[in-house]
């Protein structure tokens, strides 16, 4: 058998090896063509995967988006739009909290993905076809409920592929789908929300069966990356430094498989759980590492977003004097969802930096977007309440936001698509290397226990941004400044 670094042609196999037989010429050129395209099928096979991610990401987090653009046909006038964001946020946050605690064993990860995709649907069309408010909160908080189920599970995933190059590259692309759902699902209810509510949301409940379809049908088996040509690159350890422990293929014995088949080999599969104990012991050292970071930078991002960006209003502007602005700006109400539309782009663009090969950032840098999004918060208040410049040059005072709205959005992206590859990149527990069952549900555990925090961090915010949006109107109003009464 020929060496199986040897790539070279059937006339360098003559030279090598003279006493060959034709027949064995044939079969090792048959091999030497298989190498020679491996390659392309190599490539072929990731961009399904990073697609199949980033339709996971997009699919999974959409109906978010829907549902918090259309709070305002949801509920009656008089009705606070803030208990719509609470419900769709809490219910997420109760499964990304608590199930990965409750679970035990392996994941089933086709279960899951029906169960995600029926409970979305389902709560869609509570939403449309019932006209009770409370009926609508309780399909609101099943359609939650299923995002932060899913996200979890579509995180969890990403860690059954090998070697964690390509582990990595799915993960990056679910980052990116996640951030194009802010982009998506704003545009869709745009288009949609001329039909009523009762149409425009009952169309949206068939998106979740886009999800098993793209499980089964594109998603590649992790099987199919076993002898991939891609570079066996090693894990990555806390500190950044790669190469610790090699990634282990998948079990090429038939007992030695899960029920899911995941990327390292599972060992025997009698009475392998994690425990409670266990899983403590796990996620101590993510708290301060992941956590905190993620938390700070989700509480800063939805205090701007839902206590300060709506007080960031000034005078309609001139076409005599910002003709482009004019265009955008037709009431001071067009400011907020001029707002959002830049930071959901720039969360696009920031959670997709992975995908297009942007280098992740150093792990002693993680906390970095969360410091910078707080010094954010400060300076946007600090405009609003009392602003960078006079009131005749409100041109340079909506340059200065859009600028900090936009660098709101990248460290918002940037610290969810970072920590997350982080973690996936991160090397077994030396204790549980030698079982690589427990290895690998510990790495799911891992991934999956740090998911509440970005959602802990927009709930904690919607509770702030109330007081910080009457503060800073009524500091407006103190220096004659009245917009902020007049919506």
């Amino acid at each position: 058998m020929l060496p199986a670094t040897y790539h070279s042609g059937s006339t360098e196999l003559l030279e090598m090896y003279p006493r060959l037989s034709s027949h064995t010429i044939s079969e090792e050129s048959n091999l030497i063509d298989d190498l020679d395209s491996r390659p392309e099928d190599d490539h072929k096979l990731m961009r399904k995967l990073g697609f199949s991610f980033f339709l996971f990401g997009l699919i999974n987090n959409v109906l978010y988006v829907i549902i918090l653009s259309a709070a305002l046909d949801l509920v009656p006038s008089s009705t606070p739009k803030g208990i719509i964001a609470f419900c769709n946020i809490a219910p997420a946050l109760l499964a990304k909290v608590g199930w990965p605690y409750v679970l035990k064993g392996r994941i089933r990860y086709v279960k899951r993905i029906f169960g995600c995709c029926i409970l979305s649907s389902l709560g869609m069309l509570v939403v449309a076809f019932f006209d009770s408010f409370f009926a609508r909160l309780l399909g609101i908080g099943l359609a939650s409920f299923s995002s932060g189920l899913g996200e979890l599970t579509f995180l969890q995933l990403s860690t059954t592929y090998a070697p964690p190059s390509v582990a990595g590259h799915g993960l990056g692309y679910f980052a990116s789908g996640t951030g194009a759902a802010g982009l998506v699902g704003a545009f869709l209810w745009w288009e949609v929300r001329g039909l009523g509510v009762r149409v425009g949301v009952g169309l949206s409940s068939v998106l979740p069966f886009i999800i098993p379809a793209t499980y089964f049908f594109l998603l590649p088996n992790s099987s199919a990356f076993l002898y991939t040509s891609l570079p066996p690159s090693g894990y990555e350890s806390p500190n950044g430094q790669g190469h610790m422990l090699p990634y282990t293929p998948l079990a090429a014995t038939a007992e030695e498989l899960g029920e899911e088949e995941g990327s390292l080999r599972a060992g025997p599969r009698k009475n392998v759980s994690l425990t409670f104990n266990d899983k403590v012991r796990l996620v101590r050292p993510l708290l301060a590492r992941y956590m905190l970071p993620l938390f700070l930078v989700y509480l800063f991002e939805y205090t701007i977003n839902q206590g300060v960006a709506p007080t960031l209003l000034y005078p309609v502007p001139s076409p005599d004097k910002y003709w482009l602005l004019s265009k955008i700006i037709h009431s001071i109400r067009d400011y907020y969802p001029l707002w959002q539309l830049v930071y959901q782009t720039t969360v696009f663009l920031s959670r997709s930096s992975i995908s297009i090969g942007i280098p992740p950032l150093p792990p002693n840098l993680l906390p970095l977007p969360s410091v910078l999004q707080g010094f954010i918060l400060l300076l946007l208040a600090f405009e609003s309440s009392i602003g960078f410049y006079g009131e005749e040059a409100e041109g340079l005072s909506i340059t200065t936001v859009f600028i900090l709205i936009s660098l709101e959005g990248i460290c918002g992206g940037l610290a969810y698509v970072n920590a997350f590859y982080r973690i996936n990149q991160e090397r077994p527990d030396p204790s549980s290397v030698h079982n690589m069952e427990r290895a690998k549900q510990e790495k799911e555990f891992k991934i999956g226990s740090i998911g509440f925090a970005d959602s802990s961090g927009i709930l904690f915010a919607s509770l702030l941004a109330v007081p910080t949006e009457l503060a800073l109107c009524k500091a407006q109003t103190r220096r004659g400044k009245m917009l902020c009464t007049e919506l």
